[in-house]
C-alpha cells in the first residue's frame, strides 16, 4: 500500500485500484460567456485551477492509472431535463436556450465540452451524466467497476454541488474518495471551503482532502 498525506488523516491506497474522476471542466462553466458567467459568476476563479488540474491528470497518465472525464449535458430534446432543474438559474437564459456556444449545456453542442487545456485523450473515459452526480442516469458505475477502481481521487468543478455530490454517492457505494483541493474550485470561495470541511468533518465521513503535490507524491513513492 502507498500513502497520500491528507486530512484528516493519511489516506492508504493500491495503485491498482486507483483512479482520477474529473468533474464537469466544460466550456459553458469555465470559458467567458458561457453559461457560468451568464448567471452572474466569476469565471477566473474556476479558471485557476486549470494548471493544477492539468497536472494532476498528467501524473495519473505518466503512472498508466485511469482518468474519467464527466461532463453535465442532457439530450438535444431535453427529455432528461426535468423542470425542477430547467427552471433554476437565470430567466433570461436556461438549460436548451441557445447561448454563445451552441445551446447551453446540450451533448454535442461546444459550450457542453470539456476546455481544450484539459481535453481527454484516446482510451479516456467520459460520462455525460443529466444530473449533478456522475451516478445517476449514467454507466458511471459500471465503467468502475470494469476497471477495478475503489478508491477514487476528485478534481473539477463545483466543488460544493456536482464534485460533492458525486463524492457522497461514491461513497455510499463503498469507495474511498480523497478531493484534490487545489483542483477543484466554486465561483463562491466560502462553499469550497464549506464543501472540504462538510466532507473531511468527523474523521472524513464523506472522504479525505490533499493539495495535488501530495496526490503526485504519493503516486510516485
Amino acid at each position: 500500500m502507498a500513502v497520500i498525506k491528507a486530512d484528516p488523516f493519511d489516506f492508504p491506497f493500491d495503485p491498482a485500484t486507483l483512479g482520477l474522476v474529473v468533474i464537469d471542466m466544460q466550456r459553458d462553466f469555465c470559458e467567458p460567456g458561457g453559461f457560468g458567467e451568464t448567471l452572474g459568476n466569476d469565471v477566473s476563479l474556476l479558471r485557476q485551477i486549470i494548471p493544477t488540474t492539468a497536472r494532476l491528470i498528467a501524473g495519473f497518465r505518466a503512472v498508466g492509472l485511469p482518468v474519467i472525464h464527466t461532463r453535465e449535458c442532457h439530450r438535444p430534446d431535453l427529455s432528461d431535463l426535468p423542470p425542477a432543474k430547467r427552471d433554476r438559474g437565470s430567466p433570461s437564459l436556461r438549460i436548451g436556450d441557445p447561448g454563445p456556444m451552441g445551446r447551453i449545456l446540450i451533448a454535442g453542442e461546444d459550450g457542453a465540452d470539456i476546455i481544450p487545456e484539459l481535453y481527454p485523450i484516446d482510451g479516456e473515459t467520459v460520462i455525460d451524466k443529466p444530473g449533478k452526480g456522475a451516478f445517476y442516469g449514467t454507466g458511471f458505475g459500471d465503467v468502475l467497476k470494469e476497471n477495478g477502481l475503489k478508491q477514487l481521487i476528485f478534481a473539477g468543478v463545483t466543488t460544493e454541488v456536482c464534485v460533492q455530490t458525486t463524492m457522497r454517492e461514491a461513497n455510499d457505494r463503498g469507495y474511498e474518495c480523497l478531493l484534490a483541493t487545489d483542483a477543484t474550485e466554486s465561483y463562491f470561495p466560502v462553499f469550497k471551503q464549506a464543501a472540504i470541511a462538510m466532507i473531511t468533518a468527523q474523521g472524513g465521513i464523506v472522504g479525505w482532502a490533499a493539495p495535488t503535490d501530495a496526490v503526485l507524491e504519493g503516486l510516485h513513492a
